[in-house]
């Protein structure tokens, strides 16, 4: 697709793009009549979170054993069965680290953990070392197969790398012996830029090394350790290996997506459906470069879709925190389901369509006979419940420039519990507006009832006072005695209407405070609020309409309140 269209104006930008190459001229990519564009992904992988090892060796401040102690507890107890606890060769931390949950009790019975080795005999015997007394261990054993790896790093021809890993392989099945709590993992490191058969060659070779079977399959972990490339052409190659790996039936497949170009997550929900079961990554996305794929946000995907991610996630500020103090690296704000902002709507169009579907949300409960925190969830612009991850529904809404009437009422509502008729929404929105206009920042909750207080409740030296008054309801109608103060001067009335504000209407009339009410609403505010009972008074004026608030104790001094301050 290199044709320029009339409507594009972009032009070549001048950087120096021909110094690369696309994936299709770096690597031979699999011909396969592909299915996995018709699949679907209907139950969750085996997560595998690698927090402890890919993670880790990408921080800046590696963490020491208390933090490493903190998360590996903090991924068993939400549930996590796969653990990659470290390398331990690499590191006299690592080692002591499995050495620790070698020791003690931290490993529940159902929980297994991973140690991670490049094919050397010397760091291969170190790191069995490290994991004697565990029961349930898998030994991960990598290799770069790629072939600038080989010719850069290795500097070894196909046959010799070939020969290396096999010799790894050898030393790992040795030094596992009969224990059967052993199970063997192997990594073409940069799968997606090894051709074809050379990394299906090599994934054979070990599976028959290891003898997979049944009772001990052997897991092929099949990494994109640098993306280069669309994530379908990495779907291909899953689903290639998928097809071609024998003793398919004894053998896991697992994918290790990176996230260079920004597609892990992609990459891996693809891989899925090309036939992998099994995901390594870390929670939030850390990991070397621009990151491992999301665990997080790929069980919360499924999630979404009504597929149960098999992992606890009901607390994920928690899981946030504990991940944030332990790589002393934090979250983006607009981060997948755990950012700060990301249950937020700013935009008035957005406010107005999450608030009328929290309406119907209610009503569909009410309909259902169910609480609403079990009725189906169908709301615009927020793709799972906030409080099924332990957030309220404080923050979904909340005030800036770009916000509307409908965002100003949902607040209101939600926290001050006034559920403001619509011709006062509008009015009250450019109050809120000329104020945003201003300071250019967000309105909280409190900023917001301060404006509307300060516009609709606070009478700044009104000239014009109810200063007593009392209601006796007789067969004619509503007796309202009431005394006014007027610039000082104090009268007392007594008029029998139709009810206490027309009685009040026709005593402001006789002081020439001509009060034409054209809508009026009361309501009842929740309780604990202080004050129970609000009155929303529409009133007209030579330049049109207005309204005033009045709240109260009552549903009429509420009224009466809203009737003075429309007199002004």
């Amino acid at each position: 697709m290199n044709s320029r269209s009339s409507w594009n104006p972009q032009r070549p930008s001048g950087m120096p793009h021909h110094r690369y190459r696309s994936a299709f001229d770096r690597v031979e990519l699999p011909e396969i009549d592909r299915e996995w564009p018709r699949n679907r992904i209907e139950q969750a992988p085996l997560w595998v979170p690698v927090d402890l090892r890919d993670g880790n060796q990408a921080l800046p401040e590696p963490m020491d054993p208390a933090r490493k102690r903190r998360c590996f507890e903090m991924l068993v107890s939400i549930g996590y069965k796969e653990i990659e606890v470290g390398y331990p060769s690499a590191s006299q931390t690592d080692f002591d680290f499995v050495r620790l949950l070698a020791e003690s009790d931290l490993v529940p019975d159902d929980v297994t953990v991973v140690v991670f080795t490049p094919a050397r005999r010397e760091l291969i015997e170190r790191t069995f070392e490290s994991i004697t007394g565990l029961d349930r261990v898998v030994v991960h054993l990598y290799t770069a197969t790629a072939p600038l790896w080989r010719d850069v790093v290795l500097r070894a021809e196909r046959r010799e790398l070939l020969e290396l890993i096999r010799r790894g392989g050898e030393d790992v099945l040795r030094l596992a012996g009969d224990r059967p709590g052993v199970r063997f993992e192997f990594s073409p490191e940069v799968f997606n830029m090894t051709e074809p058969d050379f990394a299906l060659e090599v994934c054979n070779t070990m599976i028959d090394l290891w003898d997979a079977r049944p009772d001990r399959p052997v897991i092929i972990n099949l990494p994109a350790t640098v993306e280069i490339a669309t994530p379908n052409i990495y779907a291909d190659q899953i689903e290639h290996a998928h097809r071609n790996l024998d003793r398919r039936d004894d053998v896991i497949l697992s994918v290790h997506p990176h996230n260079d170009r920004g597609t892990g997550i992609a990459c891996a929900e693809l891989a899925l459906l090309a036939g992998a079961q099994r995901v390594e990554g870390c929670l939030f996305g850390n990991g070397e470069r621009t990151g491992n794929v999301d665990l997080v946000a790929l069980a919360l995907n499924l999630y979404s879709q009504g597929i149960d991610p098999m992992i606890d996630l009901s607390d994920i500020d928690s899981i946030r925190d504990t991940i944030v103090h332990c790589n002393r690296i934090g979250v983006h704000e607009r981060h997948p389901y755990v950012g700060e902002y990301v249950y937020t709507a700013f935009s008035g169009t957005h406010q107005d369509a999450i608030r009328k579907g929290f309406q119907r949300h209610a009503r569909n409960a009410r309909a259902l006979g169910v609480p609403e925190s079990e009725a189906p969830w169908d709301i615009p612009y927020l793709p799972i419940d906030p409080r099924d991850v332990g957030r309220d529904y404080e923050a979904v809404i909340r005030v800036n420039s770009q916000s509307g009437k409908s965002g100003i009422a949902h607040v209101m509502q939600t926290e001050h519990g006034l559920d403001l008729p619509r011709g006062l929404q509008v009015e009250f929105a450019g109050v809120v507006q000329r104020h945003t206009d201003k300071t250019g920042t967000e309105v909280d909750s409190a900023t917001l009832w301060r404006l509307f207080a300060e516009t609709y409740l606070e009478r700044p030296e009104p000239s014009m006072e109810l200063t007593a008054w009392s209601v006796t309801h007789g067969e004619s109608g509503d007796r309202l005695t009431a005394t006014i103060t007027v610039d000082g001067a104090v009268t007392t009335h007594e008029v029998t209407a139709e009810g206490a504000v027309s009685a009040l209407v026709q005593m402001l009339e006789k002081h020439g405070r001509s009060v034409e009410i054209v809508s009026l609403v009361q309501q009842s505010i929740e309780a604990g609020r202080g004050a129970r009972a609000a009155t929303f008074l529409e009133y007209r004026t030579d330049s049109g309409t207005a309204w005033a608030v009045g709240i109260d104790v009552s549903t009429i001094a509420a009224s009466l309140r809203a009737v003075m301050a429309a007199a002004g």
